[in-house]
């Protein structure tokens, strides 16, 4: 996406009405149910699951890109930058401070403050992601698998793996 385009002006507006709801949301009482159900809508575009639970303080760009299975577990100070399109499967697990990045930038100096390059992230079901585990624009999480803590998954993950380190790797099969 090319920075300097109408399209660009509306994402940004979107950032902007999403970061104000955001921000709304971290600042709300954890007990305020209610408010944050419909903060959340706001966030996501409409209602979420009724077994999907999110934790603020929650961050994200746009909202209206990401899907949500049944019993998804999101706890605190997560981020997903979702303009590229991010699908949680049903059973997922995403433990504190995960990040959840589906944009970048083009390696080239003389383009990368001019362009956006997004890929969607896939987590099908019951994937449990460590704490402060990275998640990056293209990513594909296979079922049954396990991201270690402080993992950077730039690759896609077999199903029913550990994968952990920076870069990520398969540790070993979980049977």
């Amino acid at each position: 996406m090319y920075v300097q385009t109408p399209e660009f002006a509306r994402h940004a507006e979107r950032i902007a009405e999403v970061t104000d709801a955001t921000s709304r949301l971290n600042a709300l009482p954890f007990s305020d149910d209610r408010g944050r159900t419909e903060l959340l809508s706001v966030v996501f575009g409409g209602p979420l699951p009724e077994s999907v639970t999110i934790y603020p303080p929650f961050f994200t760009e746009y909202g209206l890109n990401t899907t949500f299975g049944e019993n998804v577990f999101v706890n605190q100070g997560c981020t997903f930058m979702d303009k590229g399109g991010i699908r949680v499967g049903d059973g997922v697990m995403i433990a504190p401070k995960v990040s959840l990045i589906t944009g970048g930038h083009p390696l080239p100096l003389a383009e990368r403050r001019a362009y956006l390059s997004f890929a969607p992230i896939v987590i099908e079901d019951d994937v449990w992601i460590g704490a402060s585990a990275v998640i990056l624009q293209g990513v594909t999480i296979g079922a049954g698998a396990v991201v270690a803590a402080g993992a950077v998954v730039s690759r896609d993950v077999p199903a029913r793996t550990l994968v952990g380190g920076v870069p990520a790797r398969v540790i070993k099969t979980i049977d």
